[in-house]
C-alpha cells in the first residue's frame, strides 16, 4: 500500500499540457480512465435489473432505485429520460444507477420487461 505522501502527491496540472488525470497522470484529453471504469462497471452486472425504493438520506422523500441495466452511460441517460417521462415524474442518473422519485416499481417493471429486460424487485 501506498504512503499517505505518494497518494496525495502528483502532478495535477502542467503548463505544457494543462489539467492531468490523477490516477493515470496522463493529460485529461488522452485520459482513459472513465472508459475503462465504465467497462469494469458493465462487466460486474449479472443481467437482472433490480427495483427498489429508498428513503434512506433523503429526509423521508421516497425514490425508485434501478440498478444492474446492461447500458453504456449514454444509453443508460436515455432510457432514463424514457421512463421519468412514462412515470411523469423527475429522476436522475448517478453512478449507473437511476432514480426516479416516488414509489413507481409495479409502473417501472411492467415498462422494463416489455422492453426485455429480466426484472427482480428487490427490499421491502
Amino acid at each position: 500500500m501506498a504512503s499517505l505522501k505518494e497518494q496525495l502527491g502528483g502532478l495535477v496540472y502542467s503548463t505544457e499540457h494543462g489539467d492531468t488525470c490523477p490516477e493515470c497522470r496522463r493529460p485529461l484529453a488522452e485520459c482513459a480512465c472513465a472508459e475503462q471504469a465504465e467497462q469494469r462497471r458493465l462487466a460486474e452486472l449479472d443481467g437482472t435489473v433490480r427495483i427498489r425504493r429508498e428513503t434512506s438520506g433523503r429526509k423521508g422523500k421516497g425514490v425508485t432505485t434501478l440498478e444492474g441495466i446492461p447500458l453504456p452511460a449514454d444509453e443508460l441517460k436515455t432510457l432514463a429520460k424514457a421512463l421519468k417521462k412514462r412515470c411523469g415524474t423527475g429522476g436522475a442518473v448517478k453512478e449507473g444507477i437511476i432514480e426516479i422519485q416516488g414509489d413507481q416499481r409495479e409502473v417501472l417493471k411492467a415498462e422494463l420487461e416489455q422492453r426485455g429486460y429480466r426484472v427482480k424487485l428487490a427490499g421491502g
